[in-house]
């Protein structure tokens, strides 16, 4: 069979070596589009939605499909970097959906939002849409005021951790599982055996220390007593107006609220809404969301696998 003409061509130029082409979709940097408002003051709207990781979605390519998604962690940095280097930038508006996620991802934005509100020296608020629960509160209380749509679903304050235990069907499979180790508690949390009494108390005083750690957040940021805080920090959601009435938020409202909110506290009457976005995102109003996540607020089941299948992990989620 003989080779076309053109592709000898191509592979007596490249030296007869393998040629690879690099069909990965470039990430282009984020541009500012204004949502509405006029004026020099700028009020920028960003967005911390769905399930919050340290990780990115793998990088696929698809035929006309959109730039491969920028992890949330990457993006909420990249935005706070270049609103940094605005100084018509005056105000901050976090719109926030999400029931949590990872203990490490959900401190990492507290702490990048915390760090940028001292630095930039402007007023941070804080907006929940549908769910802003556990790691999303977490988040929240970077904020210098807390707003909650009214039918918004908040709380579940606290730490969980997720393991499997198939020692069971392993068992009915006649499979076993061995594991050469340094110590005895190597394997501790292993999907392949249940864990003892002790290994429960070892991970409990983990948990509780990462709890301890919401706890002080929810302390300095709200202002309440610890025996109360405390109390509060069973798990349990709550809605806007029993957030509200238990001081974990400061007022309900809507976006036209919070706008207001920000423009009052930057003392002007108009101001211009602001977004970064990427060639070809469509962000329109302040209701189009950034790089929307697959999933939106429920765990895919590739993030389920991630979670249960990976180990433990410990995570602050709402996850009934």
């Amino acid at each position: 069979m003989r080779m076309p003409v053109a592709l000898v061509a191509l592979m007596l130029a490249a030296g007869c070596s393998l040629i690879s082409i690099d069909l990965t979709p470039r990430i282009k940097p984020l541009e500012e589009r204004t949502v509405e408002g006029s004026g020099k003051t700028k009020i920028l709207l960003t967005d911390i939605s769905g399930f919050l990781s340290e990780e990115g979605p793998s990088p696929t390519l698809v035929i006309g499909a959109p730039p491969p998604r920028v992890p949330l962690l990457v993006r909420l940095r990249e935005e706070l970097k270049k609103a940094g280097d605005d100084q018509n930038v005056k105000a901050l508006v976090i719109r926030i959906n999400s029931p949590g996620g990872t203990v490490t991802a959900s401190d990492i934005m507290f702490k990048e939002l915390d760090t940028f509100k001292r630095a930039a020296r402007i007023p941070v608020i804080a907006v929940m849409m549908d769910v802003a629960a556990s790691g999303g509160y977490y988040v929240a209380l970077a904020a210098d005021t807390i707003v909650a749509h009214p039918t918004s679903v908040t709380g579940s304050i606290g730490v969980i951790m997720v393991t499997l235990n198939a020692e069971g069907l392993m068992q009915k499979l006649g499979l076993a599982a061995a594991a050469i180790k340094s110590g005895e508690r190597k394997d501790m949390g292993s999907p392949f055996r249940a864990l003892t009494d002790d290994e429960r108390k070892i991970l409990q005083s983990v948990i509780d220390g990462l709890h301890s750690q919401f706890l002080a957040r929810l302390v300095e940021a709200r202002k309440l007593p610890l025996e109360t805080a405390r109390t509060l920090s069973d798990g349990r959601v709550y809605t806007a107006q029993q957030a509200l009435e238990l001081k974990l938020i400061d007022r309900i409202g809507y976006m036209d609220d919070v706008l207001q909110v920000a423009r009052q506290a930057i003392g002007v009457d108009e101001a211009r809404v602001i977004v970064y976005h990427r060639p070809s995102e469509y962000r329109a109003t302040y209701y189009a969301r950034s790089e929307p996540s697959s999933g939106s607020l429920d765990l895919t089941a590739a993030q389920l696998g991630s979670i249960v299948g990976a180990g433990p992990r410990f995570l602050y989620l709402w996850w009934p």
